[in-house]
């Protein structure tokens, strides 16, 4: 790591930003570009203001109106998996698989059409099982790994298909898909190794503040940054990457871009599983459907006289959802709904406190995983943490050439910055070194917005 009385005073490149993103760029151009003056910059610790916040899951299930998104992330799939093998699974690549659920019987008729259009898109195959002698052909996933897996989609029909693979779900679940390339691993573990693969091959991290991105005859020139000691220190360069995450509309008006990103609030519970309510090799599980909370009638009265809990007794937003944490002996579950609105131009920080939000996760949880219920009298201890999904109107990313010349753009990733960091620094760097694209790179193109 540079200190601040010898920072670098020239770069090939500088990158506003050491989260997953700004760290996959940086090993993109130093380890398969040969770039060997490539910075770092951030005055944060590298990956600690959303990264380190996921759920760290990823997924190739992307319906759409085209297959951008799902050959975007296949490729960032392809090099998670490739890392993997190539470090002995350092960092807990799973392919647990993600588990939609409904119990409407509507929404369960167009789960096996919506996974064969998705097929189309690259998804992988479709095995519909339509009852319970049928499911006896469906392959669990493991606990551990991500080899000798399926990829595709299972799709279970009727709840007797459904609960003989997965009892532990409410008896009134008429219909699963389990996507199944699709899994989580460790986001801060995978992003050091990164990252010390990058400075291995000559990139720098530097503790700094970017102030400004300075440019001569329309093109960058330089970047102003404030070190951790409180000088200032100008860097030479005809290049900088903006992969500031939550930051990144404010740093791309340095290079005379307007990018239409916003930012939305989102946190995570955590609780120990101490009944074991789910199976411990489950996927991430999610409940496609809007819900009720249960309470009693004195409960619903003194909720409906107030304004600001009103909602909880109205029918509540799909998509909760929850999956286990750790392996082995852990007991750990994770539990995200993101029920409340709002968003944001610029993220403020901390994020706003909300006493209610455990309760309120928690019971919905129980909603789609009964065994839940046991943990709602009393309440047990639960730690709550959140960040930020940074994302376009389309929730696509932005990624390509932005503002003045040498001015590049790596943002926009909404919650799924981990799954796609791979891809995403390679295809910076191919913009960057002017290499071949591939097929999806239009879709990604800062560009787009003015076409």
């Amino acid at each position: 790591m540079h200190q601040p009385g010898n920072a670098a005073t020239q770069a090939d490149a500088v990158i506003c930003g050491a989260g997953i993103t700004g760290i996959a760029v940086a090993h993109a151009l130093a380890t398969r570009h040969g770039w060997k003056r490539v910075l770092l910059v951030d005055e944060r610790t590298p990956l600690s203001l959303t990264s380190d916040k996921s759920t760290e899951a990823y997924r190739n299930w992307w319906p759409g109106p085209d297959d951008a998104m799902v050959q975007f992330i296949n490729r960032s799939i392809d090099l998670l998996e490739e890392e993997a093998d190539a470090r002995n699974n350092s960092f807990h690549l799973n392919r647990r698989g993600y588990l939609y659920t409904t119990a409407n019987p509507e929404h369960a008729a167009s789960m096996e059409a919506g996974a064969m259009a998705a097929r189309e898109q690259g998804t992988g195959p479709v095995r519909v099982h339509a009852s319970a002698r049928a499911a006896s052909t469906y392959q669990p996933s493991t606990h551990r790994g991500f080899h000798d897996h399926p990829s595709g989609a299972d799709v279970l029909l009727g709840s007797e298909a459904v609960h003989a693979v997965f009892p532990w779900l409410a008896p009134d679940i008429c219909a699963a898909l389990h996507a199944r390339r699709c899994g989580w691993f460790s986001g801060q573990q995978l992003g050091m190794q990164l990252l010390e693969q990058a400075k291995g091959a000559g990139a720098t991290l530097l503790t700094a503040r970017v102030l400004a991105v300075e440019s001569e005859r329309g093109a960058v020139a330089s970047v102003l940054v404030r070190l951790s000691n409180g000088g200032e220190h100008t860097i030479k360069t005809n290049n900088f990457v903006n992969a500031a995450g939550p930051y990144a509309k404010q740093v791309a008006a340095m290079l005379q871009a307007d990018i239409p990103l916003y930012s939305e609030p989102h946190y995570k519970v955590a609780l120990e599983d101490l009944n074991a309510a789910i199976d411990r090799n489950a996927g991430l599980t999610i409940l496609d459907d809007p819900v009720m909370l249960p309470w009693t009638d004195e409960e619903r009265e003194l909720l409906s006289a107030s304004d600001e809990t009103r909602m909880f007794v109205e029918r509540m937003p799909a998509g909760l959802h929850l999956r286990p944490e750790g392996y082995g002996a852990s007991k750990t579950v994770l539990m995200l709904w993101d029920y409340h609105e709002g968003t944001l131009e610029e993220p403020l920080y901390p994020l706003e406190e909300l006493p209610e939000l455990p309760e309120i996760v928690l019971r919905g949880v129980a909603r789609l995983v009964p065994g839940f219920k046991a943990y709602l009298d009393p309440l047990p201890a639960m730690y709550v943490d959140g960040g930020y999904y940074t994302r376009s109107m389309e929730n696509r990313p932005l990624i390509g050439a932005s503002g003045i010349e040498g001015g590049w753009l790596c943002a926009g990733f909404s919650g799924f910055g981990l799954m796609a960091a791979m891809a995403a620094g390679e295809l910076t760097a191919l913009h960057m070194t002017g290499s071949g694209l591939p097929s999806y790179a239009a879709a990604f193109s800062p560009s787009r917005f003015s076409d």
